[in-house]
């Protein structure tokens, strides 16, 4: 039988203040609002941005840095996967939706200027980026800043292809 893969990966920006609560149980739970864009032809050919709009939670100490250090406009790097939920509002109206429930998150540009279109746009075209780990100080670039103990342990590289000559694939 074939095996499913539910992954997302994106760079966008922040299109709120991230919102962090508490569970009853204490753990905490951190929501974001980020935009990215598609390019598309209109009706006469020409090419526009169309942006699309995710909702991603991220739970735990890294929810936490991210509602520390992430404010509007900022630029990220989000690997996830994708989560569909469904519930009963107060009114008792049936509603879904579905979000990305981040597995890492890295912190694209220098923080100063909201991370800006620039930064997303280098990244996302294999220059190298500035990189912060999950304190707040500068990670070395390539490296994403995954916490140590996270599902794969270790920080993965996500720097441009070739960039380390140490990684023999």
């Amino acid at each position: 039988m074939p095996v499913n893969i539910n992954r997302v990966i994106l760079t966008a920006n922040l299109t709120k203040d991230p919102e962090l609560r508490q569970t009853p149980s204490g753990t905490s739970v951190c929501k974001l609002r980020v935009a990215c864009n598609t390019r598309r032809k209109d009706g006469s050919g020409q090419w526009v941005d169309k942006p699309n709009y995710f909702d991603v939670t991220i739970w735990g100490a890294q929810g936490e840095n991210c509602a520390n250090y992430l404010s509007k406009g900022r630029a990220v790097a989000i690997d996830g996967r994708l989560e569909w939920r469904e519930w009963e509002s107060q009114e008792g109206q049936k509603r879904q939706a579905v979000e990305i429930v981040a597995e890492s998150v890295q912190f694209l540009g220098d923080g100063k200027n909201g991370g800006g279109q620039n930064s997303a746009l280098s990244y996302a075209q294999g220059q190298a980026a500035p990189a912060e780990n999950y304190a707040g100080a500068t990670a070395p670039s390539g490296y994403g800043g995954a916490p140590s103990g996270g599902q794969y342990g270790d920080p993965a590289p996500v720097g441009p292809a070739g960039a380390d000559d140490d990684i023999p694939f």
